[in-house]
């Protein structure tokens, strides 16, 4: 018992955080979702009136919704090609690999907000580092975030910065491969692109899901850049060219902060939580198919 008190004392400022800074904002988020609520007058019970009008009459939420698919549906599957091939680049024993480790760790710890202001001036059309090099080569650059067809694909660009935590986990997964078995693939014949497709991605298909569960969560709650870069001083305009990038948690801020519909926010989120959820569950049903684990194996 006095063991078991222990533990409880020592994880107690993290049920304390969870409690008050986590579960118990979810719960009154709930409650708040089912309320019309200005923030500057008691909120008012209205059921489930703000998920039919979400669900059934709000095209800018539809919007919304199919803009933040599309992001994720372009940058996870880039971004974890992306990552891998790093990853893959510097599991090679090459002199300074460490070094060239915590270079591409770095950017996906910097702050957003500086990264966008950064990725501005490089995707700037008129005198962008991007456009300025393609310009040279001959190639009229895009106008990037001042395009309604090049908006996300920009933002898409710009997530590639952030691969870091991602390359991480599969240079983990890849040092974890024992190097036998690459021997033996050798000895019967495999090639490069044998032993890739047979050993290594059955191998840190762990890693892989773990990766592509994270990047979903991720890419689903997009917010920082767009708001940032996206027109957000100008009210009505915080989705890019005819809201190219007017995206769930953009939209969700907006109902909140701008038009002061707390409780239709608080719907969105709720929304928005159900359907990552329903994703998450869906890729951990699938993983039986594809994700290889050797302990079950041995």
């Amino acid at each position: 018992m006095r063991r078991t008190l222990e533990g409880y004392l020592f994880v107690s400022p993290w049920l304390a955080g969870f409690i008050l800074l986590t579960a118990g904002p979810m719960i009154a988020s709930l409650y708040i979702s089912g309320t019309s609520w200005t923030m500057l007058s008691p909120p008012v019970w209205v059921g489930t009136q703000n998920y039919a009008r979400l669900l059934g009459d709000d095209q800018r939420f539809g919007l919304s919704l199919m803009n933040t698919l599309t992001y994720v549906a372009l940058a996870v599957p880039i971004g974890l090609a992306v990552s891998l091939l790093i990853a893959l680049l510097l599991n090679r024993r090459v002199p300074g690999r460490g070094l060239f480790r915590t270079l591409f760790f770095l950017p996906s710890i910097t702050n957003l907000v500086a990264v966008s202001l950064l990725w501005m001036w490089v995707l700037n059309p008129e005198y962008g580092l991007l456009n300025g090099a393609l310009r040279m080569a001959g190639i009229d650059g895009p106008l990037w975030f001042q395009s309604e067809q090049w908006a996300k694909p920009a933002l898409v660009l710009m997530s590639l910065w952030g691969t870091g935590g991602t390359m991480i986990v599969f240079l983990a997964a890849l040092q974890g491969i024992p190097g036998e078995l690459y021997e033996a693939a050798e000895l019967d014949g495999a090639g490069t692109l044998g032993k890739f497709v047979h050993i290594t991605l059955p191998m840190i298909s762990p890693a892989f899901l773990f990766n592509l569960i994270v990047g979903i969560i991720g890419c689903s709650q997009v917010f920082t850049q767009a708001y940032v870069m996206t027109g957000s001083a100008q009210p009505g305009t915080e989705g890019g060219p005819n809201n190219a990038t007017l995206f769930v948690v953009l939209y969700l801020y907006k109902k909140a902060f701008q038009e002061f519909s707390m409780g239709y926010a608080a719907s969105i989120a709720w929304v928005l939580f159900f359907l990552i959820l329903v994703a998450t569950v869906l890729q951990m049903k699938l993983a039986r198919r594809w994700v290889f684990y050797e302990a079950e194996q041995q």
